[in-house]
């Protein structure tokens, strides 16, 4: 079965591993750029970014972008220089504050601005960023990231940004760490030609003709605060249609965009938009972005969890790419860009990561959204059949989280050992409607935050009343897989666990003649007696463990 663990590590959408993730995959190696990039340093730690308008006109015949971004930011410090990120080819030509030039210095894909005075601590302040170039051309997107551009059949441009790990600053300048979202949104104006329209994040607020340049000027507006690499722009030839669903907070506007060839079909299999928001609301919570409504929209690749704004490449058809990733046939009963992307909107949009290093909070959260999706429609049996069958692309090479403060991503482990972790947990409380409450509850204590691993394990332990510490260090900080070892001798079961960090301390339920019954296994050998004298054992196979009778069963 390679090649199927191969078509999971490669196809799961949103594998954005950076390069120098895969070039030092034990933290070894990394450059200054990647500490800037990466730490909140003396010059990104005193402001704090309050809004973007980003303005910007695309020239799809050059491959060409220029515009500007105004930046409305917080003082919290006392400081006269600001870090701000724009990747080459892309230049940052210009930056403006209060009618003046100020000077910058380029370092790589940092740059440092030296402002005229010292700003006066918790006032608000703009300032404004002038940027061209041609931005990275993505060969594999998502994987890789830049900027795609395509034609549809009828030969009109094609364009869309994908930079979940290259960053959001492969195209526009801003403080390109996950840390720092615009408390109050973004504005985004994107010129684009007459024939063509964009589509982006938030509502459509106006478009302007431009008949001297041949132009048209999209300006959509977003509410909420969102991460940077979710921002995005989506142009094309497009229609639209659209819905509206009566969800827990009220109504919420569902809008389709597609190329006007695929109307027909994204009607038929957009359907499965409204299903998600069903089942998702029901696991997570609310929909967290009522204000901004959510979108789905067709782009020339796979897709990617953009806020409000979904980008969809998935041919119209069920399981990714027509594939089912389980190896089970549950993943063929439904859209797997539709429900996974989605899924982002609770995991990834709502609670981001403060650092890439945590992003198994996005992408663990939401591989695991794709069983519960199966579990509201089609039952916990066929859920856990999804899961379990996704083991088979877990590699266990190297640990989930990654190096903390030079923008490195862990292992893709991230994705569905993170699921497996997440179903293992379920049956550890083994109540489901308060795993449920647990889900919810994530979703209303970190509403609209960024935030560490140790805050949800945290939330997750306090609220399930179980320490689940140890747990959490096995399966993200270790590429070990517990191993049950046991023996039944004479009618007494000894059991411990083996492969382990030395705390570890999982309780564990096995089958014993058919019966289900909860053992408290450690790393030290423990005993029970058992009737008959010569039981079978087997461990429940919703825990990701494996088992070893050390008596050769």
């Amino acid at each position: 079965m390679n090649w199927m663990k191969t078509l999971l590590i490669v196809a799961t959408c949103c594998l954005s591993f950076s390069a120098k993730a895969q070039l030092f995959p034990h933290g070894e190696g990394f450059t200054r750029q990647d500490t800037l990039r990466g730490t909140i340093g003396p010059e990104r730690a005193w402001w704090d970014v309050e809004h973007y308008t980003l303005e910007v006109k695309v020239m799809p015949e050059r491959q060409f972008l220029s515009g500007t971004n105004t930046m409305t930011y917080k003082v919290t410090g006392q400081a006269k220089r600001m870090q701000i990120d724009l990747q080459t080819p892309m230049e940052l030509t210009k930056v403006v504050q209060n009618g003046e030039e100020l000077s910058v210095e380029h370092e790589g894909n940092a740059h440092f601005i030296t402002l005229k005075a010292m700003q006066e601590q918790g006032k608000s302040y703009e300032i404004t960023f002038h940027f061209s170039g041609k931005p990275v051309v993505a060969q594999r997107p998502p994987w890789d990231g830049g900027l795609t551009w395509q034609k549809d059949s009828n030969g009109l441009p094609f364009i869309a940004n994908a930079n979940q790990g290259i960053g959001s600053s492969v195209w526009w300048p801003n403080k390109d760490h996950p840390s720092d979202e615009p408390d109050n949104g973004v504005t985004l104006k994107v010129e684009v030609p007459e024939n063509l329209m964009d589509v982006s994040n938030g509502r459509l607020m106006d478009t302007k003709h431009n008949p001297k340049e041949n132009t048209k000027t999209y300006t959509w507006e977003v509410k909420n605060p969102i991460n940077n690499y979710g921002i995005n722009i989506n142009i094309g030839d497009y229609v639209h249609f659209s819905e509206t669903y009566k969800g827990e907070k009220g109504e919420l506007d569902m809008d389709y965009y597609v190329l006007r060839e695929n109307l027909d079909k994204a009607k038929e299999q957009f359907k499965d938009a409204r299903r998600m928001m069903e089942a998702f609301e029901h696991w997570f919570g609310p929909y967290p972005f009522y204000e901004d409504g959510y979108k789905l929209v067709e782009v020339p690749y796979l897709g990617m969890e953009h806020q409000s704004s979904v980008t969809y490449g998935n041919g119209f058809g069920n399981g990714y790419l027509g594939r089912d990733l389980s190896g089970t046939g549950w993943g063929l009963k439904f859209d797997f860009i539709i429900i996974h992307e989605s899924g982002h909107e609770w995991f990834a949009n709502n609670i981001t990561n403060k650092d890439v290093a945590d992003m198994w909070i996005h992408e663990g959260f939401t591989a695991y959204s794709e069983n519960l999706f199966l579990d509201y429609f089609y039952g916990k049996e066929a859920a856990s059949d999804y899961v379990l069958g996704t083991r088979m692309a877990i590699e266990n090479n190297r640990p989930v989280i990654g190096t903390y403060g030079v923008n490195h991503e862990g292992s893709g482990d991230m994705y569905y050992k993170g699921a497996n972790l997440l179903h293992t947990i379920r049956q550890l409380i083994n109540d489901d409607e308060k795993w449920r409450k647990i889900l919810r509850g994530l979703n209303r204590e970190f509403y609209h935050q960024t935030v560490t691993t140790k805050q949800v394990e945290n939330f997750i332990s306090d609220h399930a009343g179980i320490d689940l510490e140890p747990v959490f260090d096995q399966y993200l900080r270790d590429v070990r897989i517990p191993i049950f070892s046991y023996t039944i001798k004479e009618g007494t079961l000894s059991y411990r666990w083996e492969n382990t960090i030395e705390s570890f301390k999982m309780p564990l339920k096995v089958w014993i003649e058919g019966e289900p019954v909860w053992l408290k296994p450690t790393t030290q050998w423990q005993t029970k007696k058992l009737a008959p004298a010569s039981p079978t054992l087997m461990v429940d196979r919703n825990f990701y463990v494996a088992k070893m009778n050390v008596m050769g069963e």
